[in-house]
């Protein structure tokens, strides 16, 4: 089974979707916005995608911009910020069997579906 964390209103989340369900399988959906992973989720997926929790903040965001540009903040911080104000979380993610992916693209989402 494949988690995506998913916003409706991003093109590429959609499209990570629509190939998930094309692909066939289970999958479970997360609307972030409405339900935010916790601190100790963000850790995991932080954990799970390999990288840092500063580069899965939107930094392109309004709220970026206005709240944290320019900041430089601890890794408990960034996940505080992304629990916060959730639309800083990068998307999508999409975990399969312990790996995770942010969902951008076919070659990253083939990295999952394989």
């Amino acid at each position: 089974m494949h988690t995506i964390y998913h916003n409706p209103r991003c093109g590429a989340s959609r499209e990570a979707l629509k190939i998930l369900h094309e692909r066939g399988g289970e999958v479970r959906i997360v609307e972030y916005l409405q339900n935010c992973p916790t601190k100790v989720e963000l850790r995991g997926l932080i954990e799970k995608l390999g990288i840092k929790a500063e580069d899965l903040v939107r930094k392109k965001e309004p709220v970026f911009k206005e709240k944290y540009e320019g900041k430089t903040l601890t890794s408990a911080q960034w996940i505080s910020a992304m629990v916060n104000d959730p639309i800083l979380i990068e998307r999508p993610i999409i975990v399969r069997d312990g790996v995770a992916v942010i969902g951008r693209g076919q070659e990253e989402m083939e990295k999952i579906l394989n």
